[in-house]
């Protein structure tokens, strides 16, 4: 096979395998289990983003500060989109964009950041083919192996946000191909591209950040009692911990 065939079939690969991984536990969670699960995937992002892609970020190249800049950026831009799509919906529907069952806008954003992200690792994956074609392999398996916790946390928000199953599946592979488009890309433009990783990365991390801790979260606080306070707190550490344990047994 040439790199460049190796970098299409690990990037497509790497994308619907991390999905199909993610949708067969997050599909087949039972509805009474939503509320508990999203504890988890506030953690597996949480997660996701300071164990995983802001170091990324880093390492790639960018200063501390030029990546904090970018995700307050991100942060922003986050908030100025959902007061779009909160715009929107009242403009059409009398104002009942807070009512519970309107957060879709959550998972909205959270499709955005997953998008970069995935463009992301095309780009690694074809960094790593250009390279060397066992680091190609060796990568792309580790991106597989992170990518499952994370994706499993993007259904599980999808899902709380009104989304069918069907529909959850079909936006998450959608956003997979984003690997496949940054593979293929970065083998034509490799270095021009690579210089805007870090800024990528960022904005992932920045739309995660957003979600965790601006629509999920506070849902959370809508339970008060001891028992449930204890069980969410237990959760999200599990999510950053599922997150941590996979950086160690699979490292980049």
């Amino acid at each position: 096979m040439t790199v460049l065939s190796w970098i299409i079939a690990t990037s497509l690969a790497g994308g619907v395998l991390s999905v199909m991984c993610a949708a067969l536990f997050a599909l087949n969670a039972r509805p009474h289990w939503m509320g508990s699960l999203v504890s988890y995937a506030i953690g597996a992002l949480l997660g996701a983003v300071f164990l995983n892609i802001l170091p990324e970020a880093m390492e790639a190249g960018s200063s501390a500060a030029a990546v904090s800049g970018t995700v307050l950026a991100g942060i922003l831009l986050f908030f100025t989109l959902e007061k779009l799509l909160l715009w929107r919906h009242c403009h059409h529907h009398h104002c009942e964009a807070h009512e519970p069952d309107a957060h879709g806008r959550s998972g909205t954003m959270i499709m955005v950041g997953d998008t970069f992200h995935n463009f992301v690792d095309g780009v690694i994956i074809a960094a790593a083919f250009l390279t060397d074609t066992n680091l190609g392999i060796v990568t792309a398996l580790a991106i597989i192996a992170h990518e499952i916790p994370q994706e499993v946390g993007d259904f599980l928000i999808l899902l709380h946000s009104g989304y069918g199953k069907a529909q959850a599946l079909y936006v998450n592979l959608l956003s997979s191909l984003a690997m496949l488009a940054g593979g293929v890309l970065s083998y034509f433009t490799l270095q021009s591209v690579q210089s805007v990783v870090p800024t990528l990365l960022a904005l992932a991390a920045s739309s995660m950040i957003y979600v965790a801790v601006a629509d999920l979260i506070p849902g959370l606080h809508k339970r008060t009692q001891l028992r449930d306070t204890l069980q969410q707190v237990v959760l999200i550490a599990l999510g950053i911990g599922t997150i941590f344990l996979i950086g160690i047994l699979v490292p980049e």
